[in-house]
């Protein structure tokens, strides 16, 4: 299972969808990141294969960053790998 972990701005928790395979995963990965470049106050919608009657609609102008990763059964300490809050 692939996680797409989406950070918005002046939130403290990430957005997820997860996907079965890795292309899926990419592709969605994929459409964040051409929302993001594009500049224009668009809506994205995302559905999650895990738990399909979850769904999440982001602006993309808010989102700061994006990431995959794959949850494997030696990884399940509770915490998404890879974003950190700092704080001063």
């Amino acid at each position: 299972m692939f996680t797409i972990d989406i950070i918005v701005k002046y939130t403290s928790a990430p957005f997820s969808v997860q996907r079965k395979l890795a292309e899926d995963a990419e592709t969605v990965y994929q459409q964040v990141l051409e929302s993001i470049r594009s500049g224009n106050p668009q809506v994205i919608e995302l559905t999650c294969e895990k738990m399909p009657e979850k769904k999440i609609a982001i602006l993309a102008s808010e989102i700061s960053g994006v990431q995959i990763s794959q949850k494997s059964g030696a990884a399940a300490t509770g915490r998404p790998p890879g974003f950190v809050a700092l704080t001063q």
